[in-house]
């Protein structure tokens, strides 16, 4: 007994154990499958939104005339599926029973051999034609028309109520429809008009629902674009003042609440930066004027006191920093105010090539595309010539390539020099980052050169990315909007 009562407790945590591993295999594999799903999910969404159009205005017409016609075509199948065959086959048998209760008469009253009242009252009373044939072999069966609804009901009607060899043609005359019956010593014809047998006004509902719809659309359409024009025009403002253009003077916030408010938020914002950027450039500027007049002043009283070698030092001195206060009010008018217009770049070209010469520099120089671009000129001057300079003054050979078109503007400064390694090549946009750790300012340059080239691009909407050159030094590329 001891031995059976230590077993029960075994095998009941054993099986326990068994249905916890069972649960927790189907919970992984019900995971997988929801992943799996998830996965699905957004690999077809992916794919829808590689064919969806990219502008707001197309995307906004999607979203009313999806709806709309969505709508239209399941109360239009609801219509043609149930009202329009619903009346067509309440139609089509009233249309077989009237013919069955002619051959009924027929039947029941053999001794007249005309039938003339019978035929008297089809016509009179159930508007059908009524003609006896000689009992030849029906004709074969004819072509069945592309939309068959009447084909079909009316055939299967007269399948059910007479059920007797027949032949129809619905495809004839478009108003009447002909139907051939054949009796035990003749052939009964009978001339149906199409209306009583078939639903004939669903185009009226067709063109009503259409109609409609234009007439939605005529009304949605101009609201819609008058709705997204501000939206546009707030993105080609905020564009503009990315590329460091003017904004458009009759630039002001309409349209919906929400966009009036970003219209709002966006002046105030240009007009926060552009008051920061107006104080930084005049707090630069006015202490580097500042320190030069406190440095002319030096070189005054240097030529008057002092011994000859002394002041060749301090003037050394001074000239060093005369070079670094120029590189401050060139560092702070990198971003000041100037009004974009036509840049030349086949004549900027020609000045680097003389700017080579002079330097005893290779330089070789190729244009893709239109020679003029829209940039504010005398900043885009500073920034190719502190790329190029730069490059001249690490290398012996220079090519610069530049493509312009497709609305962007790309230019490539290609040196054999020593290069930067990829980890500095970041780091030297810095303002006053030198990588030699030379003390000669004239050798070293200030380290605001890359500075204010990157600032520059920038302020375009660009930017300056630095990359290994194939002639073996280092690769400078410019990418600008234009």
């Amino acid at each position: 007994m001891a031995a059976t009562d230590r077993q029960e407790p075994v095998r009941a945590g054993g099986t326990m154990a068994t249905t916890e591993l069972q649960e927790g295999k189907h919970r992984r594999a019900l995971a997988g499958a929801l992943g799996r799903m998830r996965d699905a999910w957004r690999r077809f969404w992916r794919l829808v939104s590689l064919y969806m159009p990219k502008r707001l205005y197309a995307r906004s017409l999607i979203i009313v005339i999806a709806p709309m016609f969505l709508l239209q075509s399941v109360v239009a199948f609801v219509f043609m599926e149930r009202h329009w065959q619903t009346v067509t086959l309440r139609l089509s048998q009233a249309v077989v029973r009237d013919i069955s209760a002619i051959i009924d008469l027929m039947e029941t009253y053999p001794h007249d051999a005309d039938y003339a009242n019978i035929i008297r009252i089809a016509q009179d009373r159930m508007q059908l034609k009524v003609d006896l044939l000689p009992p030849d072999p029906l004709p074969p069966p004819g072509p069945k028309p592309f939309f068959s609804i009447l084909d079909e009901t009316l055939s299967a009607e007269i399948t059910r109520q007479i059920n007797r060899p027949f032949w129809i043609d619905t495809v004839g005359n478009s108003n009447i429809v002909e139907v051939r019956v054949q009796l035990e010593n003749k052939v009964l014809r009978v001339f149906v008009r199409r209306s009583q047998a078939y639903a004939s006004n669903t185009h009226i509902f067709l063109i009503w629902m259409v109609g409609t719809s234009v007439v939605l659309l005529m009304i949605a359409i101009p609201f819609l674009r008058n709705q997204i024009r501000p939206i546009l025009a707030l993105a080609e403002a905020a564009e503009s003042f990315g590329k460091g253009r003017p904004m458009r003077q009759d630039f002001r916030p309409r349209g919906a609440e929400e966009v009036r408010r970003a219209g709002v938020a966006f002046i105030q914002m240009r007009e926060r930066i552009e008051r920061q950027i107006e104080q930084r450039t005049a707090m630069l500027t006015g202490v580097s004027h500042d320190l030069r007049t406190i440095l002319t002043r030096f070189k005054l009283q240097l030529a008057l006191t002092g011994k000859k070698g002394d002041i060749e030092a301090m003037n050394q001195d001074i000239d060093d920093m005369q070079s670094m206060l120029e590189g401050y009010i060139a560092f702070a008018r990198g971003e000041a105010a100037e009004d974009t217009g036509r840049f030349d770049l086949e004549a900027c070209f020609t000045k680097l090539a003389e700017e080579a010469a002079l330097r005893r520099r290779k330089l070789s120089t190729a244009l893709t595309g239109d020679r003029e671009v829209l940039v504010r000129p005398k900043a885009f001057t500073r920034l190719l010539s502190n790329i190029v300079g730069n490059a001249f003054r690490y290398a012996k050979a220079v090519e610069v390539n530049a493509i312009h078109g497709k609305g962007s503007l790309v230019v490539t400064v290609d040196d054999d020099g020593p290069g930067i390694p990829p980890a500095k090549r970041e780091e030297v946009f810095k303002p006053f980052v030198r990588l030699d750790q030379a003390r000669n300012l004239d050798s070293s340059g200030t380290g605001l050169g890359l500075a204010i080239a990157r600032d520059i691009a920038r302020s375009h909407g660009g930017d300056i990315v630095l990359e290994d050159s194939p002639l073996g030094g280092l690769r400078a590329v410019i990418r600008i909007p234009a």
